[in-house]
């Protein structure tokens, strides 16, 4: 759909989920927010393009806001529709970007041995058979700007949800597209439901990107899974973002204060239902943000880990 001039949102299936690929269109090219997964280009996106009349070879760049499969996924079938097309993402997330099995191995499994949490077996396989990456990706950093012809987009770091997340910034349509940077108290299926918690990872950094976030004083918060934002609704989310970190440093604190030398799993099952309405097994992934607010919280030295085997545990500091 064209939400403003230049400016179109293009939603693709993701299971039960959805996810929405930007186009920024100018006189000199087409610069593509995301790939989704390698359907999302075959299935979505070139349809799309051919019914508004748009030749794909216009698409002249392509950045990925981050690692993630379902943003990156599509990376192969766009450069095969569109061979010359520039591919760029975030230094940080570079090598994830460019490997598959590095993305499974650091992204998803980084908690297999320290946490005993993993994606389950069939889950791999699916990210596996929809993910197809390229290794001719530049890095970007922040800073760096897109000449469309009749504006600049400006790249934005945004770290957070994974160290090398980017946001772009249009002034012309007064649009922050932040994809996964910032991620409400759910993610939600397509229907509005809840799927999962809000995965972000280093809780610092998410805030920060937050508080940038606010300055730009957009009038239009584009992501990748929830419905678009405007006007007053843009401050909606970005605070309900914020004060879920709240929500969950209240929820760990409490249930350390009662039982220590917990293990980071144990924690997330004991606040679960106290911080969200997933499933069970969706409910594991609170183990993203909660290590993320447990290692703030041990920087600041409210929390200390130990060790039980294999596996951290977690106990309030001496006061």
């Amino acid at each position: 759909m064209l939400l403003r001039e230049g400016l179109h949102r293009v939603v693709a299936p993701l299971g039960e989920r959805v996810v929405a690929l930007y186009l920024l269109e100018g006189p000199e090219g087409i610069l593509l927010w995301d790939t989704g997964v390698a359907d999302s280009v075959t299935g979505t996106l070139l349809p799309y393009l051919a019914d508004a009349g748009i030749d794909p070879a216009r698409i002249r760049w392509a950045i990925n806001s981050h690692c993630d499969f379902d943003h990156t996924g599509g990376n192969a079938a766009l450069r095969e529709a569109v061979p010359h097309v520039a591919l760029f993402a975030g230094a940080d997330d570079l090598p994830l970007v460019t490997d598959l099995d590095r993305l499974i191995a650091e992204r998803y499994g980084e908690f297999r041995v320290s946490d005993g949490f993993d994606d389950p077996a069939e889950t791999t396989a699916h990210i596996r058979a929809v993910t197809g990456l390229v290794d001719d990706v530049t890095p970007l950093t922040g800073g760096e700007t897109f000449d469309l012809g009749d504006r600049r987009i400006v790249v934005l770091a945004a770290p957070g949800h994974s160290r090398g997340h980017l946001a772009l910034w249009d002034d012309r349509s007064r649009a922050l597209l932040i994809s996964d940077a910032t991620l409400g108290t759910t993610v939600p299926y397509a229907d509005g439901s809840a799927a999962f918690p809000p995965t972000y990872r280093d809780t610092d950094d998410y805030l920060r990107t937050l508080t940038g976030f606010r300055a730009h004083g957009a009038d239009l918060l584009l992501t990748a899974h929830y419905p678009l934002y405007e006007g007053t609704e843009v401050e909606g989310f970005l605070a309900a973002s914020e004060q879920y970190v709240d929500v969950l440093d209240a929820a760990i604190s409490r249930v350390l204060s009662t039982t220590e030398d917990l293990t980071t799993l144990e924690i997330v099952r004991l606040i679960a239902a106290e911080v969200g309405t997933w499933p069970d097994a969706a409910a594991d992934y609170l183990v993203f943000p909660v290590t993320g607010n447990l290692e703030r919280m041990q920087q600041r030295g409210l929390v200390r880990q130990s060790a039980r085997g294999e596996r951290r545990t977690w106990l309030r500091s001496a006061a």
